[in-house]
């Protein structure tokens, strides 16, 4: 059985970014429903004792979309901090080379981010055929990994990460979400995904997801 995976800071940490309410309802609700679906989805199944890797790899339908889910709200809330980090030198690097300047890559993000039609994801991504950066937008429940694209970094834009906090002001959520992004996270992520590629996902999901 898979469990709601604990918050590394307190939901009151973030000020008029995302407030307490705004936890309650998008991690207390929405991503525990999603864990809720998943088990009982999965049992009795082919996929009862599967990680969760596996099966969003190998799942679709129903079965997919909440386990795609589970991991994508898993990794975006790594994905931001209450408190400054900072990006590695190395990343760092790779983003002004890829997008020009760390300017450049924020406007190509956010813009990305805003333009996504209706509910989902943007991403930033370590793609393992170039080994380049890129940014990917992805609907719904989709996510970078059944493409064996490394995720590294990840903004919710379906309404209910902030809607209670930002109304429909997406850009607004956007600008204060680039405020708190957890970049010693994603430099990690960057880290692991060129010294082991896939390998990266499944050390990060089953450190959270024991079996």
């Amino acid at each position: 059985m898979f469990e709601l995976r604990k918050l590394p800071y307190e939901t009151n940490a973030f000020g008029d970014f995302l407030t307490p309410t705004t936890f309650e309802y998008h991690y207390g609700k929405h991503h525990q429903t999603y864990v809720t679906n998943l088990n009982n989805l999965i049992k009795g199944g082919e996929f009862e004792n599967a990680e969760l890797y596996d099966i969003i790899k190998k799942s679709s339908g129903g079965l997919f979309n909440n386990a795609a889910q589970v991991y994508n709200h898993d990794f975006y809330w790594d994905c931001i901090t209450p408190n400054k980090t900072e990006v590695s030198a190395d990343l760092s690097a790779t983003i002004n080379e890829t997008f020009g300047s760390f300017d450049g890559f924020k406007e190509k993000f956010i813009q990305a981010a805003t333009t996504l039609f209706g509910a989902g994801w943007c991403w930033l991504v370590y793609d393992l055929q170039t080994k380049k950066l890129e940014i990917v937008q992805t609907s719904n429940a989709a996510t970078p990994i059944t493409d064996d694209k490394i995720p590294l970094l990840v903004v919710d834009v379906w309404e209910h990460a902030y809607y209670i906090d930002h109304k429909n002001a997406r850009p607004a959520y956007l600008e204060k979400f680039f405020s708190h992004i957890h970049w010693a996270f994603v430099s990690s992520a960057y880290k692991w995904a060129k010294e082991n590629g896939v390998e990266s996902i499944k050390f990060y999901i089953n450190g959270l997801h024991k079996k």
